[in-house]
């Protein structure tokens, strides 16, 4: 019995050993299983506040951009709104204009037969501007760039009654004389004048035939020209910007001697020549 004791207190403390170590591993493996779990609870619930986030980042984003087209769609409304404002304003702009134009040009009260009597007062104000042939002066020292005042037609039928035509040249261009000499601010009676000195009444037939009728030269030859109308629109555009107009290569003034410096300085006498071949139109 002695020897059986000390066997069984070793058995038994053998088994309160075997017991603790039990106990402290099932101690150990539950603290460690509630940290695993503890630890998954938590990132998991940190995933779930990051996917929220998320969420609610989007949700924000998605708003702003709602809100900004909405701030889009009232802006372009407005620019529209205000784009027809504009648009109405200038129609009735226009309009007012179109009528106030319509008011002026044609009043009211003005009637028919008050605006014929106008048209017509102002047709003899125009026709009252022009003088008679029979008032038509001449004088050796005439301003050459002084027109005549006679109209149109006058001039033609003052030409139409030169004797010494006795080609027709003059007859029968005086309207494009005339023109020309309104144009280039010359005076008629002193165009032909001239142009009856340098090519005769005639018209002499090289003038005739280079269409120069008032005896431009080059390297000593008369220069020829396509037609009639450029040979006497050359001859008007020559004598208006070379010999009558201020800073022409030739201007010495505006007088039958002035001319005379430097067109046909030999002569004695071109002045005598050409002044009486105007006083022959004039008489």
């Amino acid at each position: 019995m002695k020897q059986e004791k000390p066997k069984i207190i070793s058995i038994r403390l053998i088994y309160v050993i075997l017991f603790f170590i039990g106990i402290i591993v099932a101690t150990t493996i539950g603290i460690k299983y509630y940290q695993t779990h503890k630890n998954n609870t938590i990132l998991e619930n940190h995933i779930g506040m990051i996917e929220q986030e998320g969420v609610q980042v989007s949700s924000r984003t998605q708003q702003n951009r709602t809100s900004s087209r909405s701030e889009e769609l009232s802006r372009s409304k407005q620019r529209s709104s205000q784009d027809q404002e504009n648009e109405e304003e200038e129609n009735l702009v226009e309009n007012t204009t179109g009528v106030t134009e319509n008011n002026t040009e044609i009043p009211e009260n003005e009637t028919s037969e008050e605006k014929a009597n106008s048209d017509n007062n102002t047709e003899l104000e125009q026709e009252t501007k022009y003088i008679s042939i029979s008032e038509v002066k001449i004088s050796q020292n005439m301003d050459l760039t002084v027109r005549t005042g006679l109209s149109r037609e006058d001039f033609i039928t003052l030409i139409a009654g030169v004797k010494q035509d006795t080609s027709g040249f003059f007859e029968e261009n005086a309207g494009k004389i005339y023109d020309l000499c309104e144009e280039y601010s010359l005076n008629e009676i002193f165009f032909c004048g001239i142009i009856s000195a340098e090519s005769g009444w005639d018209i002499a037939q090289n003038h005739r035939r280079t269409h120069n009728y008032i005896s431009l030269m080059s390297n000593g030859k008369l220069i020829s020209y396509a037609s009639v109308d450029s040979g006497l629109r050359e001859a008007a555009r020559v004598l208006h910007t070379n010999y009558l107009t201020k800073g022409g290569k030739y201007y010495y003034g505006k007088t039958l001697s002035a001319v005379k410096t430097k067109f046909c300085p030999a002569s004695s006498t071109w002045v005598s020549l050409v002044y009486g071949r105007m006083s022959q139109i004039i008489k």
